[in-house]
């Protein structure tokens, strides 16, 4: 045998072992559509912050890697997919066996046991298990909550902001990262201002799917009803439409031709599979709802005006709140599809805010109402819906509304609770 024998058993072994106990789990019970999703989300996670561990474990010296071929950023490819799959694909079905705490802990053991045993390639410093304690934070656990999430349908929100940044980070950040392309850090402040706005509608999207959908972009963790609103009500694929759209602007931005096989993929990815086999799945579970849907709202061209079929929704004004007031009267007279502005006084509860409900009991308050009536008028003022119902945008508009007179105030006095004498008369709901 000779001296690189070692070596090439270590980084044998490293991709091997982990993956035939995954081969026999699947062997032995298929795994259902839940488990699927929950190995990708939970490999996905493990594989994407797995890459910046091991760059600041090198720069750190908590280990090194000494490796011929199949390296990148001085990191063995087979090993960290196999690190890869040991801390996300693996334990995703072992939660068929063993609960999260007790899997956490074992994995950790496994792995305190394993590095050593890594040399030559892998040389431990004298403060390895450190690095070992920020992985075990940073990527085993994190991936194995969203695989338990995913599993059991819980914490839909939560799972769909994370497939939002896991996606990209391996479409977009890993692809530009490995070419060299990432912008200049002199431009990279308005190039992703410029990639925030592309992805605005993409971002909106996903987070329908968790809202009105109950469920994430990804095929096997889908949405249980039909999304017509939101980004739906004008196009039928913008997450799709928004990748290639990304791509097509990450050309000019970093000055790299890459990206535009990117959005060439992406399209034939899209307008090919990915329309076939969801098109086959939404038509076999919606029926003619997905074909009304389907033959009013065009897969790449967006709509200027919501389509007249959507989800219809009812916007609760306060007649006697003067602000709220024109409020409606702004809307109502840019003729909203499929919006119905009613007063407050009317609903048989009583709202504080700005009120927008939609038939099947779905409700949002305040700025997020607002938000949410603009997406009825046109695709302009659906953007700025969108944006201001992000998470810190939305914060901050409500603080300013509040601050500028728009506070929560009751639509009507509560049943049974009069005014008292010499108090003035309650006002309107307050955006």
């Amino acid at each position: 045998m000779g001296p690189e024998t070692p070596a090439v058993l270590v980084r044998g072994v490293g991709l091997f072992a982990p993956l035939l106990p995954v081969i026999g789990l699947c062997l032995w019970r298929a795994p259902r559509q839940r488990e699927i999703a929950a190995m990708i989300v939970a490999g996905a996670w493990s594989l994407l912050t797995l890459v910046p561990l091991n760059l600041y474990a090198l720069h750190a010296g908590w280990w090194s890697f000494h490796a011929e071929g199949a390296v990148w950023l001085g990191i063995p490819v087979d090993l960290l997919l196999a690190w890869a799959v040991l801390w996300g694909v693996l334990p995703a079905l072992l939660l068929r066996l063993l609960p999260v705490p007790l899997l956490t802990g074992l994995l950790v053991w496994v792995d305190v046991i394993v590095m050593p045993l890594a040399e030559p390639v892998v040389v431990l410093g004298s403060r390895w298990l450190l690095g070992e304690f920020a992985g075990s934070a940073l990527c085993l656990i994190p991936a194995l909550l969203l695989a338990y999430w995913t599993r059991t349908g819980q914490l839909v929100h939560a799972r769909t902001w994370a497939q939002a940044v896991l996606a990209f980070g391996l479409m977009v950040a890993a692809p530009l990262a490995a070419l060299g392309a990432l912008p200049e850090p002199g431009t990279a402040f308005a190039a992703a201002q410029v990639l925030a706005l592309v992805c605005l509608p993409g971002l909106a999207a996903a987070r329908e799917f968790a809202l009105v959908g109950g469920g994430t972009p990804l095929p096997f963790d889908p949405p249980s009803r039909l999304v017509t609103s939101g980004p739906y009500a004008y196009l039928r694929n913008p997450m799709q439409t928004a990748v290639v759209a990304l791509y097509l602007v990450l050309s000019p931005v970093t000055g790299d031709p890459w990206p535009l096989a990117g959005a060439l993929a992406a399209f034939v990815y899209g307008a090919g599979f990915a329309q076939w086999h969801e098109g086959g799945r939404l038509r076999e579970a919606f029926g003619r709802d997905w074909e009304a849907y389907r033959s009013g709202v065009r897969s790449w061209l967006p709509l200027w005006r919501p389509w007249q079929g959507r989800t219809p929704g009812t916007l609760y004004v306060a007649s006697d709140c003067d602000m709220c007031r024109g409020l409606g009267g702004w809307l109502a007279a840019r003729a909203p599809v499929a919006l119905e502005p009613r007063p407050a006084a009317e609903h048989t509860e009583v709202l504080y805010r700005l009120t927008y409900e939609t038939p099947d009991g779905l409700r949002w308050s305040g700025v997020r109402a607002l938000a949410r009536a603009l997406e009825h008028l046109h695709l302009g003022w659906a953007l700025v819906g969108w944006a201001i119902d992000l998470p810190g945008p939305r914060h901050v508009a409500q603080l300013c509304a509040d601050a500028f007179g728009a506070g929560p105030r009751p639509s009507r006095e509560p049943l049974g609770e009069p005014e008292r004498e010499g108090e003035a008369p309650t006002r309107g709901t307050g955006v």
